[in-house]
């Protein structure tokens, strides 16, 4: 076989290729993820989607070769990184995943022939299992839900037993480690698996989710979960390690799920360049960390390099259309957990058909719909949990209706149960005789400029980050503003400047200056989510604005609050474009048409800007608004050239606002496109 792949390869190297006008960016080198490569696979139809053909891997060297595309190492990305040579023009990094035994039998003679270097990543535990001949007591940990048990010497992969045929052998391993082309990779010990993450079942990627005991109904403790990450990575290690005399210094995830609490672990035991999936796949040599195109359904050259335009064109943080339902997780709710799923399934069947791309959902509980936080969704160390739903959800959501979840929560207005603890910590403003008096208006809110507030706060963060990794965004509630005569608090000995260890030098602050406090104070407690939230879900930030504040810049003083300030702040915007909320006397669409003209003139455009219109009716008895109203006032933004839109609230349970007509202002796939 080894000899016939070279014999395909040098056949098909010498065809002409057609100059290709696509190109990695100066400087920068295009990541791609490969698996299992056989001679049989079928492009689109194949049992395994992620197996590619023999002949559409060499068809892709063939590409490369042609079009001045070039294959590096991941020495050569550390040396341009360190200063030294840069990559050359086009610079491309293979990788494979898994250790399958066609790494030896069919890519690496390819790779020998072209003389192209690549990453290959091993699943040591898998690798250990097959090798060894029995499976017990992996089988026993791992697959301990299967119905039948695995036959001795086999790992499951893609749902079925695979033995040692289908694997690498030390003996290979080792020939490619001393051809100088093949470096090895750790692909984790025992990762490549999900692990309970919730009490309704889901498993999600153990590099990232805090085990569940089903016994105790406990989650792994931060040190519990770091050390059995840190066991692993070092085991994974050890083991490439003593097969191949060089101790491995690249982590390539499974799943491509990794957060930075995980990438400082890796690094810890001397692995600090993490690979993952999803993404853009051109990547600097300096980031913190590399992303992957992973290559499914044995696509054409082209197909691949298409991805390095994509990625030219379109950047991380480029502005894209927004489509968001924004859910109250309380509708969902229920003391008897099999309504609570069944409430479930009718918000997926809603998303699923509203096709929109993201939900921000609420992550808090607030029963008595007063906007302040009494409990959690989720566990936390300072609020009661209301229910452990949150996770169950999110995944749900993401997984089987295909959106982006945000997670919605306040950033200052948390119940605490300490009373006193909570009047302490209040924002506050003075009174007619000059004392500093908690403000209870709208919402309790805690100030941003004591020190312990910001403990607390991002101790929440934290614990939602642990609680719900997969999540892609966090949504701060509109509960984030100071009004002109609050805080007083910030004139207290202890008060210090969010995020800083230095008192203030004038308590006596201007709309300016708290408006960038909250932020600062925001950026803070999201900072603390971030650190273990999942990197290859481009996590992005939105916060909630009040249309008063871009309707009458003014009103900064009254809110704290800035579109331009926001819009440098944050990934989105979400104003709350709720004319009827707002308490104008203009006729809706002339009050939007407004609104959408004040936008465009503070911002230059509607780029990270959603308009999160009202579905309901709050003056009087709250009646919802009906559906062709808020279709057409979506359809009148859409024709402003607005990009992202929303709307609040949605009642799932009671088809409201009904699905047809909010489906065709909403969808991306609707207006203009099918009316």
């Amino acid at each position: 076989m080894r000899h016939l792949v070279v014999l395909i390869a040098s056949l098909l190297a010498g065809g002409a290729a057609l100059a290709s006008p696509l190109a990695v960016p100066d400087g920068q080198f295009m990541a791609v993820c490969y698996h299992d490569v056989r001679d049989d696979v079928v492009g689109g139809r194949d049992a395994d989607p992620y197996a590619v053909s023999t002949r559409r891997l060499v068809a892709w060297f063939d590409w490369m070769r042609a079009n001045d595309w070039q294959p590096v190492s991941l020495q050569q990305i550390v040396d341009a990184r360190e200063g030294g040579r840069p990559l050359p023009e086009n610079a491309v990094l293979l990788t494979f995943d898994d250790g399958l035994a066609s790494l030896y039998s069919h890519v690496f003679p390819l790779l020998q022939a072209y003389d192209y270097p690549a990453l290959f990543a091993l699943q040591t535990g898998w690798l250990e299992t097959v090798w060894a001949g029995d499976t017990a007591d992996y089988a026993s940990e791992t697959f301990a839900d299967a119905d039948e048990p695995l036959p001795p010497g086999t790992v499951a992969y893609n749902d079925r037993p695979l033995g040692a045929d289908g694997f690498l052998t030390p003996g290979q391993v080792r020939e490619m480690q001393a051809s100088g082309l093949i470096e090895f990779a750790s692909h984790s010990h025992d990762l490549h698996r999900g692990v309970l993450a919730n009490p309704q079942g889901n498993e999600q990627p153990a590099a990232i989710t805090r085990r569940l005991d089903p016994e105790t109904g406990e989650y792994e403790s931060d040190a519990a979960f770091r050390q059995r990450i840190r066991d692993d990575l070092r085991q994974s290690r050890d083991a490439i390690e003593s097969i191949t005399g060089r101790s491995p210094r690249a982590i390539v995830w499974p799943y491509g799920a990794h957060s930075r609490e995980v990438d400082a672990i890796a690094a810890e035991v001397g692995m600090p360049w993490s690979f993952s999936l999803g993404g853009t796949p051109i990547n600097h040599p300096g980031a913190a960390g590399f992303s992957r195109l992973l290559i499914t359904d044995d696509p054409p050259p082209v197909a691949i390099a298409g991805e390095a335009r994509a990625a030219d064109d379109q950047p991380v943080n480029a502005p894209s259309p927004q489509r968001a339902v924004h859910v109250d997780l309380d509708y969902i709710y229920d003391p008897d957990p099999d309504q609570a799923n069944a409430n479930l399934g009718v918000l997926l069947d809603r998303i699923k058909a509203m096709q929109v791309k993201s939900v921000y959902l609420q992550a808090f509980a607030d029963p008595d719909g007063d906007g302040n936080a009494d409990a959690l969704y989720f566990p936390s160390r300072h609020l009661p949990m209301r229910a452990d739903l949150f996770n169950r959800v999110a995944w749900q959501l993401r997984t089987r209706a295909g959106v982006r979840v945000y997670a919605w929560m306040p950033l200052l207005a948390f119940d605490l149960p300490d009373a006193e603890q909570k009047q302490r910590l209040s924002v506050t403003h003075l009174d007619a005789e000059g004392h500093a008096v908690p403000s209870t208006r709208d919402y309790r809110r805690m100030s941003p400029f004591l020190p312990e507030s910001a403990e607390i706060v991002g101790d929440i963060y934290a614990d939602l980050g642990r609680a719900a990794s997969g999540i892609a965004g966090v949504l701060i509630h509109d509960d984030a503003y100071l009004a002109e005569d609050e805080d007083a608090s910030a004139c207290r000995p202890e008060a210090r400047w969010p995020g800083r260890d230095e008192p203030l030098a004038d308590c006596r602050l201007s709309p300016e200056a708290k408006t960038r406090a909250l932020i600062d104070f925001g950026r803070v407690a999201i900072e603390r989510l971030e650190y273990h939230v999942d990197l290859s879900n481009d996590f992005r930030t939105a916060r909630n604005l009040y249309a008063r504040v871009v309707l009458d810049p003014g009103a900064e003083a009254r809110f704290a609050q800035s579109l331009p300030a926001f819009l440098d702040a944050y990934d989105e915007v979400a104003i709350m474009a709720m004319p009827w909320l707002d308490g104008t006397e203009l006729p809706a669409d002339v009050w939007l048409d407004e609104l959408a003209d004040a936008v465009e003139a503070q911002a230059g455009g509607f780029d990270g800007v959603v308009f999160e219109l009202q579905a309901r009716d709050w003056r009087g008895e709250g009646r919802w608004i009906e559906a062709e109203t808020l279709r057409d006032w979506m359809e009148q933004l859409v024709r402003r050239g607005v990009l992202g839109l929303a709307y609040y609230p949605d009642d799932f349970l009671n088809d409201r606002p009904r699905l047809g007509p909010t489906r065709e202002g909403l969808s991306l796939n609707a207006f203009p496109h099918r009316r």
